[in-house]
Order: C-alpha cells, then sequence, then structure tokens
C-alpha cells in the first residue's frame, strides 16, 4: 500500500459531484494500460473523497448514483479509468521513451519499404520520426499512435503496412523444431506432412518479420529450407 504522502490524487467529476482517491501512481498507470491488480496495493486509503486533501468523504448514495455501485474495487477502477492520472516530468518522459520504442516496433514488424518490400531499420524510423518532428503523447493510447507516426514519417520515408503470405518447405528432420517458429511469426494458413517427410506450411505474417523469420529458420535447418511469398496485400 503507497503511503498517503507519496499518493497522487486522481479525480473524476460525474452527477454533479467531484469523486477523488488516492493512489500509487505508478501501478494506477499499470491499471490503466490493462493490468489487474489487488486495489490494496494501488489505493493509499481505501475510500473514495468528494475532496482528499480535506478528507470529505464521498456518500455511498452519490458514489453508487454515479458508478452503479459503492464497491470500492469497481469504483477505483472506474476512476482509473476515467480519470487524467498526475505525472512528473520525469514519469512523463519515462513513458514518451517507452511508447516511442513500442511505435517503432510497431512499424518495423509491420512496414517495409513498397519499392523493395523489406523493412526500414529501427534507427531510420526513429531518425524520420526525428525529423517529422512527432512528439509521443504520453496518455495516449500507442496504436493509436502508430497512424500518426506513418502519416508524420510517409513524406521522408517510402512506407506501408503489408502481409505477406508465405509457404515454406522444411525437411522432415527439422519439421517438429520448426513449428514452434512459425507460431511466433504469425497465423498458420495451412500444413501438410509431403510424401518424402518434408513439412510444408504457409504463414501468413506483418511484411516486416520476412527476414527475421526467414533467418531463425534458416539457422535451424541450416539453409535448407525452400520459401517463396505466394501473396502480398
Amino acid at each position: 500500500m503507497v503511503s498517503v504522502n507519496d499518493a497522487h490524487i486522481v479525480k473524476v467529476k460525474s452527477h454533479g459531484h467531484t469523486f477523488e482517491i488516492m493512489v500509487d501512481v505508478n501501478l494506477a498507470l499499470d491499471v490503466k494500460g490493462g493490468k489487474t491488480m489487488d486495489i490494496g496495493q494501488l489505493l493509499a486509503v481505501p475510500k473514495v473523497y468528494n475532496d482528499a486533501k480535506k478528507g470529505e468523504v464521498a456518500s455511498p448514495h452519490a458514489v453508487k448514483e454515479a458508478f452503479g455501485t459503492d464497491d470500492i474495487t469497481e469504483v477505483a477502477l472506474a476512476l482509473i479509468r476515467k480519470g487524467d492520472i498526475p505525472l512528473t516530468t520525469e514519469r512523463k518522459h519515462e513513458i514518451r521513451e517507452q511508447k516511442l520504442k513500442q511505435i517503432i516496433n510497431i512499424i518495423h514488424r509491420n512496414a517495409v519499404d513498397p519499392q523493395t518490400h523489406l523493412p526500414h531499420p529501427p534507427q531510420r524510423i526513429e531518425n524520420a520520426l526525428t525529423e517529422a518532428n512527432f512528439h509521443v503523447n504520453e496518455t495516449e493510447d500507442v496504436q493509436r499512435q502508430v497512424q500518426d507516426a506513418l502519416k508524420a514519417i510517409r513524406p521522408i520515408l517510402p512506407i506501408k503496412f503489408e502481409v505477406k503470405e508465405i509457404e515454406v518447405v522444411i525437411p522432415a528432420e527439422y519439421g517438429a523444431k520448426a513449428y514452434p517458429i512459425l507460431q511466433q511469426f504469425g497465423k498458420k494458413l495451412r500444413e501438410d506432412w509431403q510424401s518424402d517427410g518434408s513439412y510444408l506450411a504457409v504463414v501468413e505474417m506483418p511484411g516486416g518479420l520476412e527476414e527475421d523469420f526467414h533467418s531463425k529458420l534458416n539457422a535451424l535447418c541450416h539453409g535448407t529450407i525452400a520459401s517463396k511469398v505466394l501473396r502480398v496485400k
């Protein structure tokens, strides 16, 4: 449990009232991001306030009217999801850096140069984002920001999202060992054991993963696989 002195206030205005809870800001951010957590760890005090600084506790009736329940766990979760979580400048910087890395990784894994159909290296993507003066929003969902990032760098980098269907034929002695790699990289659309014992599979994956996919399979099979791109969409 976080101490009252270290806690931050999360507030939401609803039904003519202000509702506040006192939280560990880092844990609250984790919950806002989708993690499950014991509310006892999260709250400094297991109460809902109208004014936490003054110690004015909200009436159970008002809480129930606003949130449909007066259960502290449910109400605290609703407040965290709906409310703005106060952040220090240092914490904002940390979150922006984390989200920037996630955005770059998503673009690298899913997008390619439409001329070569090869992925752009992460550093090239980061350089383009810097050149485009793209700013990460620490409170906004990463997936939403990926689209904004793509719009920002398209005038600088030729880039588009691609999905590829790749057929691989793996020698019999490596078929079982290769199975986890196929699952790791994409969705298996078809598989078949050939008359010679080799294993054939068609895998759908983000275009940016093709090089890494072949690299891992070739390392396992010592370059003995056969592969071809069946479809790009």
